[in-house]
């Protein structure tokens, strides 16, 4: 049974798993997902329906503009949850 799946959400998790360790701020559940919904807001869907449809996609995401438009999707994600995180104390 076919799956209908916006792959564009799988990347930022994946990004936003290594990009974390480079930035000074929480990264509890909570602003995880406040920080790839701010960047999946920005960045254009990239739906699939097919395994043969996720592989073209994987091999087309592999681009380098691709690359560097989620970092910094994520990057100003980052900065803007953590300068007004919702929740009062750090939870790293």
């Amino acid at each position: 049974m076919p799956e209908l799946k916006n792959y564009m959400e799988v990347c930022v998790k994946d990004t936003l798993a290594d990009l974390i360790k480079s930035f000074d701020c929480c990264d509890c559940e909570d602003c995880r997902y406040d920080m790839m919904a701010i960047a999946l807001n920005s960045l254009p869907p990239k739906y699939v329906v097919t395994n043969k449809g996720t592989l073209f996609t994987k091999i087309s995401m592999l681009q380098n503009q691709f690359d560097t438009d989620v970092i910094a999707a994520l990057t100003n994600a980052i900065k803007i949850v953590s300068s007004k995180p919702r929740h009062d104390t750090p939870k790293i």
